[in-house]
């Protein structure tokens, strides 16, 4: 997949878009993610993704990085040896489509503030 475009609220991926926050599976795009306290993402709240146990996973904090990552689910990402990027969404936009190979990443994208 492609991040054709981002701005504030919307996102393009391979021609489709998306003005809520997003998680980027290798074959398809979860639109209806949200976080259960909002601005605060949990082990709860990727559940999914702990299951599938990418060898990297990209967080867009927002686009002026709002959103904080609990530090029980920063170790226990570390701990299951899932290599996870911290950044404002529009660094980790960039991230993502340096990537050659996105067999195994995932992306999790908080697309406002």
């Amino acid at each position: 997949m492609i991040i054709e475009s981002y701005s504030f609220g919307k996102i393009i991926i391979d021609d489709e878009k998306y003005t809520s926050d997003i998680i980027i599976f290798p074959e398809k795009v979860n639109s209806a993610w949200w976080r259960r306290e909002g601005h605060f993402l949990q082990d709860v709240d990727i559940k999914e993704v702990l299951k599938r146990k990418p060898e990297k996973f990209i967080i867009g904090t927002g686009y002026y990085g709002y959103l904080k990552v609990d530090r029980e689910l920063k170790k226990k990402l570390s701990d299951m040896d899932i290599k996870a990027y911290y950044e404002k969404t529009p660094k980790a936009v960039e991230m993502y489509n340096s990537l050659n190979d996105k067999k195994n990443v995932i992306a999790a994208l908080h697309l406002s503030c």
